[in-house]
């Protein structure tokens, strides 16, 4: 499957540096961010109230 593969890379004209990009750039942007699940509150929810009442 692989030979079959690197056949078809070679007729595509796609190349070793090509598949290297391409592994590199889902090293950088393919790791885990940060978590967003606290936003999926709205901020005005998130925030502290500001209003004292006497």
């Amino acid at each position: 499957m692989k030979r079959l593969q690197q056949w078809f890379d070679l007729i595509a004209g796609i190349s070793h540096d090509e598949h290297a990009r391409l592994e590199r750039a889902k090293a950088i942007f393919g790791a885990t961010g940060p978590d967003v699940e606290r936003l999926q509150m709205p901020a005005c929810w998130r925030r502290s109230s500001r209003v004292v009442i006497y």
